[in-house]
């Protein structure tokens, strides 16, 4: 099951509000955290374009790099005085650690969420039992949230996973209910199996699975939205409670203000501007690119005034050109230059060498990032012998630095 072609008359599904220990999230949809990308300027374009609405995680933070106040890792855990409420997301594999880093966030009082990842399948972290390699360990699993729970107070604690090693290791399942039994708020399911990695469809049914697997807590779906219908259409046929919107907002910050629209369509709530409605005018399926010009310069300033240098915010705005500019006509020439960028003035320059007129292309909300199919998943000698041996994952599983 997976998404299908997006049908605009598609009514959103019947259901109350997202709730997240003390935050109600309207319309139910989560910007999943993603290294190197959910920094605080591109929370604040999803955030403007969605009109507040949502919750909009951190990038990863790994908690030993927390507790150790490595310097990049302080910058990534701030937010704007306007981000509300404030969503970290930890990775860690020691339950110590992850016990004092939670602590750490609650007496210093940086974040009012708190999501635990168990998803990365990327071979470095999952060859030391971290990352999606780590629920298969189900009472290392149960540790770890317990020293978290244990110590957030009143933050509210959520994770996210996949549905396992490989289609003959699930651990979705076995995770979703010891979540529950260890007081865990929220659970996120991007159905994929590490092995899958990005390629593939995601396994919508097996969200359905995990949503009447743990009915006492709210569930939420990941994988292949690409459009705001497709979000309505997956808590339609898979129940779930709400979505996590990972790769489908790459180079499209204004998804977040579809799916307003689409969630509030018919609700009696408003409704809102779809993709195209940057500025009142739009091409037959999304923005013209004279706008896709505008909000990438946005992005680029924004970046810039974070890392207090404009040069560095160009910098890493380079690796966002591909995505704002899928489906355009660029020209081989110049999107390398796009590429290779190092100035606003430079951007400026080559973005106004380009029809701003160029209504939205075909077929532009396709995938988009990482969508290379996986290999075998790399693990530690002997990992898959028992999922219930006291085996802890590797201290190189877990860095000494956050996010990229």
């Amino acid at each position: 099951m997976g998404p299908m072609t997006a049908d605009a008359t598609l009514a959103p599904p019947a259901r109350g509000a997202l709730r997240i220990g003390p935050h109600t999230v309207t319309p139910p949809v989560v910007l999943a955290p993603m290294a190197g990308i959910t920094n605080a300027p591109f929370r604040t374009l999803c955030r403007e374009f969605s009109g507040g609405k949502g919750l909009f995680v951190s990038e990863m933070i790994t908690t030993r790099a927390l507790v150790e106040r490595n310097e990049k890792t302080m910058q990534l855990v701030h937010f704007d005085a306007s981000e509300t409420p404030r969503s970290i997301q930890l990775y860690g594999v020691d339950p110590v650690t992850v016990g004092r880093a939670v602590r750490m966030i609650v007496d210093e009082n940086l974040a009012d969420h708190i999501d635990l990842n168990f998803g990365c399948p990327v071979p470095k972290v999952t060859r030391k039992g971290g990352g999606s390699a780590l629920p298969y360990k189900r009472n290392l699993l149960r540790a770890i949230l317990r020293a978290a729970v244990g110590n957030a107070g009143s933050l509210p604690v959520t994770i996210k996973m996949r549905k396992g090693i490989d289609d003959d290791h699930l651990t979705y399942l076995d995770a979703g209910r010891i979540a529950v039994e260890e007081g865990v708020a929220a659970v996120a399911l991007h159905g994929r199996t590490a092995a899958q990695h990005y390629g593939g469809t995601a396994d919508w049914d097996a969200i359905a699975r995990l949503k009447e697997h743990v009915p006492e807590i709210p569930v939420l779906g990941n994988g292949d939205i690409w459009c705001a219908e497709d979000a309505v259409r997956m808590m339609r046929e898979t129940g779930c409670d709400g979505v996590v919107v990972g790769r489908g907002c790459l180079g499209r910050p204004w998804l977040f203000g579809d799916l307003v629209a689409a969630f509030e369509a018919g609700t009696g709530a408003g409704g809102g501007a779809g993709a195209g409605d940057i500025d009142g005018r739009r091409g037959p399926a999304g923005p013209r690119f004279g706008e896709v010009a505008a909000v990438m310069r946005r992005h680029a300033d924004l970046l810039g005034r974070w890392l207090g240098d404009e040069a560095r915010g160009v910098i890493d705005f380079r690796k966002h050109v591909a995505w704002y500019t899928k489906g355009f006509a660029v020209g081989s020439d110049l999107r390398r230059s796009l590429a290779t960028v190092s100035s606003l003035a430079e951007l400026d320059d080559l973005l106004g060498k380009l029809d701003q007129e160029q209504e939205w292309p075909a077929h532009a909300d396709g995938p988009r990032g990482r969508t290379a199919p996986g290999k075998r998943v790399v693990l530690p000698d002997g990992w898959l012998a028992d999922p219930w041996d006291g085996a802890t994952a590797g201290p190189e599983a877990e860095s000494d630095t956050s996010g990229g």
